[in-house]
C-alpha cells in the first residue's frame, strides 16, 4: 500500500512540475503574440469603396512608420477605366491626386507629416461617376 502511495505522490509532483514548466513558456508565448499584435495594430485596412455606378471600386492598407504614412491600395474596374482619388492634409495645406487603371491595378505610396488622407473612386474618367469620401487615416 506504501508503494502505491508513493508512486501516486511521485505521479502527482510530475505533473504539477511539468504544469509549472509549461506555464511561464505558455505566458511567454502570448506575450509574444501580444507584442506583435501590438505592432500590426498601427495598419488600418479599407474598402471596398465603390464608385458611383459600382463599376470601380478599390481597397487597401494604411498605416504610419516614423513621420511617414504609407498606403498600398488596389483597383478592380469594368470596362473602362478607373480612378482613385487620395486627398491629404500636409505641411498646413490640403494636396490631391488621382490615379488611373485599367481593369485591375496596385500601387503604393507614402508621404511625410500628413495628419489627415481621404480616398474616393471613379470610374469612365477621373470626376465621372465618384463614390463617396473615405477618411483612411
Amino acid at each position: 500500500m506504501r508503494k502505491l502511495f508513493a508512486a501516486t505522490a511521485l505521479a502527482g509532483s510530475l505533473a504539477v512540475t511539468g504544469l509549472a514548466m509549461a506555464a511561464p513558456a505558455a505566458q511567454a508565448a502570448t506575450a509574444g503574440a501580444q507584442t506583435a499584435a501590438t505592432s500590426a495594430s498601427s495598419v488600418h485596412s479599407w474598402g471596398k469603396y465603390y464608385s458611383s455606378n459600382r463599376k470601380a471600386y478599390t481597397y487597401g492598407k494604411t498605416w504610419k512608420k516614423g513621420n511617414r504614412v504609407y498606403t498600398h491600395w488596389y483597383g478592380k474596374s469594368h470596362a473602362k477605366r478607373g480612378y482613385v482619388w487620395f486627398r491629404y492634409y500636409s505641411g498646413g495645406s490640403w494636396h490631391s491626386f488621382y490615379r488611373g487603371w485599367n481593369g485591375s491595378h496596385h500601387e503604393q505610396w507614402s508621404q511625410p507629416g500628413i495628419k489627415k488622407l481621404y480616398t474616393y473612386t471613379c470610374w469612365s474618367a477621373p470626376k465621372k461617376y465618384c463614390g463617396p469620401v473615405h477618411r483612411i487615416y
